[in-house]
């Protein structure tokens, strides 16, 4: 059984930076890509980035610059350092996994920037 935490959300002011945490167990032998993806209440669940087992990264325009993804597989845990952080980064983010042609999503960690 594949299970996916994040952590490492909180509050910050604009300009502040956070680095979220998503670990993985479960793994045992497929490929796998991670993604961390946000959402706002009332609002659809937005990608912000990705990452696969090569190490090729991908950003929303909206994160490119301020974002980076980042991976440890001896720990299967990703990372995504947020700088610069402004008030519309503001959301519930998420890590997803796809692993062995099946899609496991954490249960999020909150993100709060104050202007």
């Amino acid at each position: 059984l594949v299970q996916v935490v994040e952590s490492g959300g909180g509050s910050v002011q604009a300009g502040g930076s956070l680095r979220l945490s998503c670990a993985a167990s479960g793994y045992t032998y497929c490929r796998y890509d991670m993604s961390w993806y946000r959402q706002a209440p009332g609002k659809e669940r937005e990608f912000v980035s990705a990452i696969e087992s090569d190490g090729k990264a991908t950003y929303a325009d909206s994160v490119k610059g301020r974002f980076t993804i980042s991976q440890d597989h001896a720990k299967n845990t990703v990372y995504l350092q947020m700088n610069s952080l402004k008030p519309e980064d503001t959301d519930m983010y998420f890590c997803k996994t796809n692993y062995c042609g099946l899609t496991y999503w954490g249960q999020g960690t909150q993100v709060t920037v104050s202007s």
